[in-house]
């Protein structure tokens, strides 16, 4: 089968961030030190030498590309100075973009001003739209959504939703496809047999709960900072902070309606601390803010290698998360105040605004490695790599 060269692949990718990968001869250092590498599974060499010689589809191709966490060994290990940390990186950032086909991606992530300015927008849309069928402010009821009415906000929900899915989805064929094309995955071979189930179901429960939930190889392998940090200001923790945050923010949300559907309490009503949706919000947004602002210094002061280099991208994302996890403690407090504060509902109204244009923006920003990440580590399992081992 022959393989079709692009040779101005390096060139495009430099649009995705800094990097400069021509001064690598392919020594084999950052695969000999990566903790993550199998023996044939030659990342990052692998991928940065599908680079250079332009093999673009191999390169989107590669569910090795996910495996990497960046922990910086083998940018640190590199005689040349060639990142190939941030190399991988940027790879991801490309990757994305090219699963993307409506072109919103590579916007974002190749020209920050555009991209910031559509951030503003979006969140200015969704603001002034539910603005426009407001309500009166009424102190009495407790109730932020006689301000916005529940059902336009409740449907409005359900929209984005639905988009943020055609677009993940979408997203997410494209990466199966290429990826399943390379290492000659049928639908058959998944399903056809008591054995391919079974391989099938250890193999999406190694991604989804061993790894992508667990962080067993993030927190067992990537060791780039112990002993020097205790285990709370360790890159996994925090990572995992961030994620079983917003999963349980989003639980937390589905519960809350559930239970509004039923009759068993009103939207937007006070409820005690230890009922069961406000206890659960309330431990995920303190887990989200804790490891997005521990991410956001460490990029401030470059504090390790991987926060090293910041692209806008990486910063929208954090911005994002830092907003709806704040004003949703802020809204907590203004629901609680006898009577409700004028300024709880337009910090209400900036609250739902920026919460749907971070769903709205999942299958386009950074965000989108919470969805390509799990079906390469299913691939990369499937496979019989060391993550399968672990299940």
């Amino acid at each position: 089968m022959s393989k079709v060269i692009d040779a101005g692949l390096l060139t495009d990718m430099r649009q995705f961030g800094d990097l400069d990968v021509s001064a690598c001869f392919s020594c084999g250092n950052c695969t000999a030190i990566c903790p993550l590498a199998d023996n044939d599974a030659t990342f990052p060499r692998r991928i940065i030498r599908l680079a250079q010689v332009g093999l673009k589809d191999e390169l989107l191709s590669s569910k090795e590309l996910w495996t990497c966490y960046h922990c910086g060994l083998c940018s640190d290990s590199c005689p040349q100075d060639a990142d190939p940390g941030e190399f991988m990186a940027v790879a991801r950032r490309y990757a994305i973009a090219n699963y993307d086909r409506t072109g919103f991606s590579r916007v974002l992530y190749t020209k920050p001003f555009a991209g910031t300015l559509i951030a503003v927008v979006i969140a200015l849309f969704f603001a002034v739209f539910m603005y426009s069928a407001h309500g009166a402010q009424d102190t009495a009821s407790l109730a932020f959504f006689t301000f916005i009415p529940d059902p336009l906000i409740h449907w409005t929900g359900i929209a984005v939703m639905a988009l943020m899915v055609i677009a993940g989805v979408a997203g997410v064929v494209t990466m199966i496809r290429a990826v399943a094309r390379r290492d000659s995955v049928t639908m058959s071979s998944l399903v056809s047999g008591k054995a391919a189930l079974s391989r099938t179901g250890a193999a999406l429960w190694s991604a989804i709960g061993v790894e992508s939930l667990g962080q067993t190889r993030y927190r067992r392998d990537c060791k780039d900072d112990e002993p020097i940090e205790p285990w709370y200001r360790r890159r996994w923790f925090i990572h995992a902070m961030v994620i079983w945050g917003f999963l349980g923010l989003l639980a937390a949300t589905v519960l809350d309606w559930g239970l509004s559907l039923l009759g068993i309490k009103e939207t937007g009503t006070p409820i005690p601390l230890w009922y069961p949706s406000r206890l659960l919000g309330t431990i995920a947004g303190l887990a989200l803010i804790y490891g997005v602002v521990w991410f956001m210094i460490n990029r401030a002061t470059k504090y390790n290698r991987a926060a090293s280099v910041s692209h806008g991208s990486d910063w929208l994302l954090l911005v994002l998360l830092l907003i709806t996890g704040v004003t949703g403690f802020v809204i907590e407090v203004a629901l609680y105040l006898p009577p409700t504060p004028a300024w709880g509902y337009w910090i209400f109204l900036f609250h739902v605004a920026v919460a749907m244009e971070l769903m709205l923006l999942m299958p386009f920003t950074k965000f989108a490695h919470t969805i390509y990440r799990p079906v390469a580590l299913f691939f990369y399992s499937l496979a019989g790599k060391k993550v399968l081992q672990d299940a």
